[in-house]
């Protein structure tokens, strides 16, 4: 069996970025998901604003409480960006050497996203399920990664997995997105490199900035699916309580109408 060196050593770096980011940005990202997972009962809600997710935290003095799932978190975020990015690299050389093409366009670079982004949620979905509710349990009283897991049935596991095959459209809204800005800068830079100005080229500040955007933009066109996901996964507070008022939404249409 032939290991594609190259896209081995793609799929590390992007895995090793993600880790690194995963960590230090890890409480902001559990305030958000237990703020999005709340769903609406009757028009109370616990959270009104994300802040009060960390005052919360700071109030009843469970401040490490935010890293809850971290280790499944990275786990999920290694694995995840890993898959993706040596499939993704992979699907690239395999249908440039099929091909004969010397380039890939764009709608056969969206295809070959999607795929990579579709193999990535197929087989790290039962850890972005556990990491999503452990994030979502009751301050101090997460679970394990493999309780976590074993509790439900397999199936349970993959909670939320069309939602995120569908989300597999945001990479390939965002480098639509980047690739038509990115386009527009060259534009004017040639123009402004024929002056003698300066070089038409993409500076890494420029690039930075324009990574950023559209990645704004991907994320809110798609947020809606990401908090169905969210609430999908999210852990059950009440599924012990002797009195169970609202049964864990496991569909979309549930998830929208308890919304």
């Amino acid at each position: 069996m032939n290991v594609d060196l190259e896209s081995l050593a793609e799929a590390t770096s992007g895995a090793i970025g993600s880790l690194l980011s995963t960590t230090i940005l890890y409480p902001l990202d559990t305030c958000k998901t237990k703020y999005q997972a709340e769903a609406r009962s009757k028009g109370n809600r616990k959270y009104k604003n994300l802040s009060d997710v960390l005052w919360e935290a700071i109030s009843n003095r469970q401040i490490l409480s935010l890293y809850q799932g971290l280790g499944t978190k990275n786990l999920q975020s290694f694995f995840s960006q890993f898959v993706y990015f040596y499939g993704y690299s992979y699907f690239k050389r395999l249908y440039l050497e099929k091909s004969g093409y010397k380039s890939i366009g764009t709608r056969a670079n969206l295809l070959i996203a999607a795929a990579a982004g579709a193999v990535t949620a197929i087989t790290t979905q039962p850890l972005d399920t556990a990491s999503s509710r452990m994030q979502t349990s009751p301050f101090g009283k997460a679970k394990g990664l493999l309780r976590t897991l074993t509790e439900g049935t397999w199936s349970d596991a993959f909670d939320g997995l069309s939602i995120s095959l569908m989300l597999t459209s945001n990479p390939a809204i965002q480098y639509t997105v980047f690739d038509q800005l990115k386009n527009r800068v060259l534009t004017n830079n040639q123009t402004i490199a024929e002056k003698g100005v300066s070089p038409a080229s993409l500076s890494a500040f420029m690039a930075f900035i324009l990574g950023a955007v559209s990645k704004s933009i991907a994320t809110c066109l798609t947020y809606p699916a990401i908090r169905c996901k969210v609430i999908i996964q999210a852990e059950d507070t009440d599924k012990e309580s002797s009195k169970k008022l609202i049964k864990s939404p496991k569909t979309v249409s549930s998830v929208v109408i308890g919304i």
